[in-house]
């Protein structure tokens, strides 16, 4: 059988590339893989700069910026790599395993060989300790690059595409979830997340768990990581030069487009979740970290349940674009509720602060009104919210279709670290954010789930928690009105491709095929479904 007859094969009589089942449950763990990192990162790696190497409060969180602003750089370097590859592992699972690896190395580095270094020789745990995570970042982009780029191949079905939101829901709940999970159960058997013994259960765990994902995704995406299925024109596929990347980000609209919405959407996400600022609403505000930070989070992933459901039903019915700003639009009108609720906040009056329950004498609810509706803004804004956070991932996909559309050019490689480079921009200031919100109020150290409120507490939760993830939703929702890859458009996307992609494999030249085909009325029937 030939190339061209497999992708034909494959693709079936409207010429759409479909994943098997196994395929599309199974790639989506490379997110899990990398989100197993990011969570360490953007939640632990400050208080371990902090707190057991004894680096300052302000570089420890600054450096999650910096470092994220080289993350950010390195990802076109390493799209167009990505681009130019195809070895006999493919073009993806190369840097799928090799960034997995570096990831895993660089944490050890980090985690346990910078702590060797005595504190008499701070300059030296300085150095270390920014190189260790130069290294980790290299990984991190090699790999989560994949996430977005590989699913061009995956799958170009609007049917299938949506349903990565499903199953990165799984991969994420085992991934980042098991840390969220473990963590706080860690910090109360040894003290705080400040501590040494807590980076020593928890990092051996993370790359565990972060390898064995990455090797289900390899087998998800092992049968399509072949030349078949590389755009329209597969093995023909001209290089792309540096000046063609340049008038890429000037011609695509739809993406500028999503890389406003992405960075709005993930930095809602780290900003709101961050455990540094969950201490301060738990713990400090609240009074009961350990009590409170465990439930809400089970209660949030519940709620999310339906509303992954729900984008994936709408994505399907209506496009990912109507999908994305419908429950953006949920998350905000919530947390209007849950604004309200925070302002309303008085420090030890129990009608205004947060109680589920209590194990004095035994264990009873202690439920009040307030809590109550706290649950239920929360709730349904985090579900909604957290159901669009990785939502334009497969949007991603869409736009680089859209560019092999719009150019004949197959460059899923750039386009996703192009996507990926302003997502991590935006998103890299939350540590930053947080850091900075944190010393405003006087604390030289960052706050964990014991430390006592301290007068301005309130206002920087209330910001962080709320007014500034309303602003990323509002400006999500702005960004998105004028996004052309609606359900329709992206149907006949798909159909002008393929019927492209039959051409060329009849003999035709890309710049006939392109020429021949360019509207829905131009295709052949049996590819307009």
């Amino acid at each position: 059988m030939t190339k061209a007859s497999a992708t034909n094969k494959a693709a079936g009589k409207t010429g759409l590339n479909r994943a098997k089942p196994y395929q599309l449950v199974l790639f989506p763990f490379n997110n899990g893989a990398t989100n197993v990192y990011y969570i360490l990162t953007a939640t632990y790696i400050a208080y371990y700069g902090n707190g057991v190497l004894g680096l300052a409060l302000m570089f420890a969180t600054t450096m999650v910026t910096v470092m994220r602003l080289f993350d950010a750089v390195t990802d076109p370097i390493i799209g167009a790599l990505i681009d130019k590859t195809n070895g006999r592992l493919g073009k993806f699972r190369p840097f799928m395993i090799a960034g997995n690896a570096v990831m895993a190395a660089s944490a050890f580095l980090l985690y346990f060989a910078t702590r060797l270094i005595p504190d008499t020789m701070m300059p030296v745990r300085y150095a270390a300790y920014v190189v260790s995570y130069a290294i980790y970042v290299i990984g991190y982009t090699f790999q989560t690059s994949c996430t977005r780029s590989g699913q061009t191949v995956l799958t170009n079905d609007p049917q299938q595409r949506p349903m990565f939101t499903i199953f990165n829901l799984v991969a994420s709940m085992i991934g980042m979830g098991t840390i969220q999970f473990f963590a706080p159960i860690i910090r109360a058997r040894y003290g705080d997340y400040t501590t040494p013994q807590f980076f020593d259960i928890i990092i051996p765990i993370a790359v565990a768990i972060s390898a064995l994902l990455t090797l289900l995704a390899v087998i998800g995406i092992w049968e399509k990581d072949r030349p078949e299925y590389f755009g329209i024109a597969g093995e023909v596929q001209e290089k792309i030069k540096l000046r063609e990347y340049l008038e890429i980000i000037r011609d695509n609209s739809p993406l500028k487009r999503l890389m406003v919405a992405g960075a709005g959407c993930k930095l809602a996400l780290a900003i709101a979740t961050n455990g540094t600022v969950l201490c301060m609403l738990y713990g400090g505000m609240m009074g009961n970290y350990d009590g409170l930070y465990l439930p809400m989070m089970i209660m949030g992933y519940i709620f999310s349940v339906p509303f992954f459901l729900l984008t994936v039903r709408t994505s399907q019915k209506k496009g990912q674009k109507a999908s994305l700003m419908r429950y953006v639009g949920v998350a905000l009108v919530m947390y209007v509720g849950v604004l309200a609720l925070l302002l309303a906040w008085r420090q030890g009056v129990p009608g205004v602060n947060m109680s589920l329950f209590s194990m004095d004498g035994g264990f009873h609810l202690t439920l009040n009104v307030y809590s109550v509706l706290f649950i239920i803004f929360f709730g349904i804004g985090y579900g909604a919210y957290y159901a669009t956070a990785d939502m334009p991932i497969p949007m991603v996909a869409d736009c680089s279709d859209y560019e092999t559309y719009r150019s004949g050019k197959y460059v899923p490689g750039i386009l996703g670290t192009l996507f990926s480079l302003v997502d991590k921009l935006i998103s890299s200031l939350s540590s930053t954010v947080v850091g900075f919100a944190v010393a405003a109020i006087g604390l030289s150290t960052l706050p964990g789930g014991d430390t006592p409120y301290s007068e301005g507490m309130n206002t920087v939760v209330i910001v962080l928690f709320c007014v500034i993830p309303m602003i990323a939703w509002a400006t999500t929702l702005i960004a998105m009105k004028g996004y052309i890859l609606t359900g329709d458009k992206m149907k006949e996307v798909q159909a002008v491709n393929a019927a492209r992609r039959e051409a060329i494999e009849g003999g035709m030249s890309l710049a006939e095929a392109m020429e021949k085909f360019q509207t829905m009325d131009q295709v052949p029937e049996e590819l307009r479904k």
